[in-house]
């Protein structure tokens, strides 16, 4: 007899179970073509966890800093943000009608923490998890039966998923990439001395100087400057550009000419409301064996350790294309 793939089994137990719902697939094809590659979900998540934190307010960059109140209120924004994202209708029973079908929303920062209210029961749910600290957000779709349900005495007489029913879940993204927070990754050493000056534009400037060759999005901006005019101060005529073009840094944004030099250096390409910056020296026509991009007449690439700090050129005039 041939050993039993359990996994397998699952699987064609789990196919067996989808095709019969003829709803849940549904949904799923809607919510596919909507988003394809999960881009704009995860845009939401990034977006509703980085409004949580408040950081131009606040300082924080820590999910961990979050009040209890704030973490319980995770849910309601990411169901709002999602609807507002997507335009899915109200729900008449659950929070939104996609497809036609009626389909409640829920979030857990906890994987496997979803609470399933009693009315949801014979519904499908949009099953949401996201995780800061680890870079990863997921989202399912789940139909809820008695029998997949722990009996607990929540008591809002809410229930959670059994985590042996767990592969009753059909996911639309497993394990996606968060776009990253940046002040929660990087070195607490560095971290420390971009926060340490009294002055928003000393922060930023520090910033630009410590976290080089990543995407660094508008939020971590505002988070470290904390002054309404953050986006002046990244800019040059005083701004980041202007001071660290001394030190040979240039700082990228989400204009076309800029993601084309991150593109010839060999950079991240900085998305919308995005920069990336990087220490640049001017390198011979014989040396261009390594990313090269053409700027002010001269040809330059990323700055190697051993590499003299050289003064950046300009960039290109700060205009989309």
């Amino acid at each position: 007899m041939l050993p039993i793939d359990i996994h397998a089994a699952q699987n064609i137990r789990l196919a067996d179970e989808l095709r019969l719902d003829a709803e849940l697939q549904a949904v799923h094809a809607e919510l596919s073509s909507m988003d394809p590659a999960g881009e704009r979900f995860a845009t939401v998540l990034r977006n509703t966890i980085d409004q949580l934190l408040n950081g131009e307010v606040t300082g924080r960059y820590a999910w961990e800093s979050l009040y209890k109140t704030e973490r319980t209120h995770a849910g309601t924004l990411v169901e709002i943000n999602l609807q507002r994202e997507f335009k899915f209708e109200d729900g008449r029973a659950m929070d939104y009608r996609i497809a036609n079908i009626e389909v409640d929303c829920k979030y857990s920062q906890s994987f496997g923490g979803w609470m399933i209210p009693p009315e949801a029961r014979g519904h499908l749910c949009l099953l949401v998890w996201a995780n800061d600290q680890e870079s990863r957000w997921s989202a399912g779709l789940f139909r809820v039966k008695e029998e997949w349900l722990n009996q607990g005495s929540n008591r809002d007489a809410k229930l959670t998923i059994k985590a042996i029913h767990r592969d009753k879940i059909h996911w639309l993204w497993r394990d996606a990439a968060l776009p990253e927070n940046v002040l929660l990754h990087m070195d607490p050493s560095d971290r420390d001395a971009v926060f340490a000056p009294q002055s928003g534009q000393q922060r930023l400037n520090e910033l630009f100087r410590r976290v080089q060759k990543r995407r660094i999005s508008r939020n971590v901006v505002r988070t470290v400057a904390q002054q309404k005019d953050y986006m002046k101060r990244v800019r040059g005529n005083g701004g980041c550009r202007s001071a660290l073009q001394p030190e040979g840094i240039i700082i990228m944004g989400d204009y076309d000419s800029h993601k084309r030099i991150a593109a010839q250096l060999g950079l991240p390409i900085p998305q919308e409301g995005e920069f990336v910056a990087a220490r640049v020296v001017e390198v011979q026509a014989s040396e261009l064996d390594r990313p090269t991009a053409f700027l002010n007449g001269h040809y330059w690439a990323c700055a190697r350790e051993r590499d003299a700090p050289h003064p950046a050129p300009p960039l290109p005039s700060h205009t989309r294309q």
